[in-house]
């Protein structure tokens, strides 16, 4: 019965606690070691648990890589929703969300590593990836100004693309500039998109 107690907690807080270390586990393999780091035994072992726990979460390794992934894409969306709140001006809402995105991908670069470099390499989230960033898009297409929906959604599937690239670039260490110079860019291409009209004949 799920309201069962024991120790204080009931079944389904255990089972949920289980779930939330098996995704820690699965986050230090997958943003740390990379795709082929991450295996059944292994996020068992680092989660100092049974495969049969892993198996009352997750259907198998396919399912446990894409729910670190959506986690993480949940944080990401959250911390640029939260960023942006209540700010009017457009540079200052450029520089939040600019800033809340490195603090959660640079901060802390196994999830930089889950969300922008993980897509490229398992195939448990080739397709997964495409379903992310439309949100991402979108959420970026509210806080531009200029334009009409159809321009604003042009422009920040543009910018979505090219902010992406940069931060896998800054991840992979083929981009080595400070962590300053990269959100004064970032910036300045959140600035200059905004100012792009694409409706403009």
């Amino acid at each position: 019965m799920p309201g069962r107690t024991w120790a204080g907690t009931t079944l389904d807080d255990r089972k949920a606690q289980r779930r939330a270390q098996l995704l820690a586990a699965g986050l230090d393999l997958l943003g740390a070691q990379g795709s082929a780091a991450v295996s059944v035994r292994a996020v068992c072992r680092s989660a100092k648990l049974t495969e049969r726990y892993f198996y009352e979460s997750f259907a198998d390794r396919e399912s446990l890589v894409a729910a670190v992934y959506e986690d993480v894409g949940d944080q990401a969306r959250q911390a640029l929703a939260d960023a942006v709140s209540g700010e009017a001006d457009p540079s200052r809402r450029a520089e939040r969300a600019v800033t809340a995105f490195v603090e959660l991908v640079l901060d802390d670069p196994r999830k930089g590593r889950v969300l922008l470099l993980a897509p490229l390499t398992d195939p448990a989230l080739t397709s997964r990836g495409l379903h992310l960033l439309p949100a991402f898009t979108t959420l970026v297409g509210e806080q531009l100004s200029r334009g009409d929906e159809t321009g604003r959604q042009l422009v920040a599937i543009g910018l979505v693309g090219a902010l992406s690239n940069v931060f896998i670039a800054y991840l992979d260490g083929t981009l080595k500039v400070s962590r300053e110079r990269l959100v004064e860019h970032c910036v300045q291409l959140v600035l200059g998109a905004d100012a792009f009209d694409s409706g403009a004949h």
